[in-house]
């Protein structure tokens, strides 16, 4: 396995080779528990610095392929791969791939804020550089400022960050988890329905990072709503069954799908 699994690596934003090639591909991808296949032979690219939506009724399989791109589908009992999962040219499943240094360059939000209940609320953001033992006290408080300013957190949490976590409010939680997950520079932050539990202030709050963050980083956002996917997305991967029915541009899918099943989803026939 080539370092650059091993350890992070950020090409420059205007390099063309990373414009051109996929930061994240699958390849004909099965996402297994036991002998079901909740993800069925499912292609797909995903380029950098931008948003990509996977739409699709409950239980299509949309957030189990979204966590076979940072190997948290393994840890269920019983869950397994087959096909490919591709982060910069190397597959995340080859022999030799550390899980947790791999989780480091793809982040991870959920449905539901996970702040640590222990934690103050710097020590939630700076628990993601727990790896990084080269970083000074100082350091890491550069970090976690940096990382609750892009979170647009830092200005309401700056004078108690030595309180607990607990103490925010659930839109608050949810931008301190994306602060967390994006203070260790990742490639990739994937997005579980991460307003799915927020009122619309706190949703319009996520969505506005979403589209300020992907100046930086490759986002995979999972959602049920409809009208979210058209707002901050780039393309759209409609999945029904557990599997990829159709994938293109957001535009396109919303005004002009290719197929019957994704235009029935679209316009509410079902789902």
């Amino acid at each position: 396995m080539s370092e650059a699994m091993r350890e992070p690596t950020h090409p420059p934003m205007g390099n063309a080779t990373r414009q051109q090639t996929p930061r994240v591909r699958t390849e004909a991808l099965s996402a297994m528990y036991g002998e079901f296949a909740a993800v069925k032979d499912v292609s797909l690219s995903f380029a950098s610095n931008q948003v990509h939506a996977l739409i699709g009724p409950s239980g299509c399989g949309k957030s189990t392929f979204l966590r076979t791109i940072n190997r948290m589908h393994e840890t269920i009992p019983g869950a397994w791969i087959a096909g490919k999962v591709v982060l910069d040219g190397e597959d995340i499943y080859g022999s030799g791939v550390s899980p947790v240094r791999l989780r480091r360059r793809v982040g991870m939000v959920f449905q539901k804020p996970t702040p640590f209940p222990f934690m103050t609320i710097a020590d939630n953001v700076a628990s993601g550089l727990v790896m990084d033992r080269t970083l000074s006290r100082s350091q890491k408080a550069e970090v976690v400022e940096r990382s609750l300013q892009r979170a647009a957190l830092w200005d309401e949490v700056k004078d108690r960050l030595n309180t607990s976590a607990m103490g925010l409010s659930g839109g608050q939680q949810q931008r301190l988890c994306l602060a967390r997950s994006i203070a260790p520079e990742p490639d990739v932050i994937l997005l579980d329905e991460p307003t799915a539990s927020l009122d619309p202030l706190g949703t319009q709050r996520i969505e506005e990072l979403v589209f300020d963050l992907k100046r930086e980083f490759t986002i995979v956002i999972v959602t049920h709503n409809m009208q979210q996917a058209a707002r901050v997305s780039d393309t759209t991967s409609f999945f029904y069954m557990g599997t990829m029915v159709e994938h293109g541009a957001t535009k396109q899918i919303f005004t002009a799908p290719r197929e019957e099943q994704t235009e029935a989803y679209i316009t509410g026939r079902f789902g």
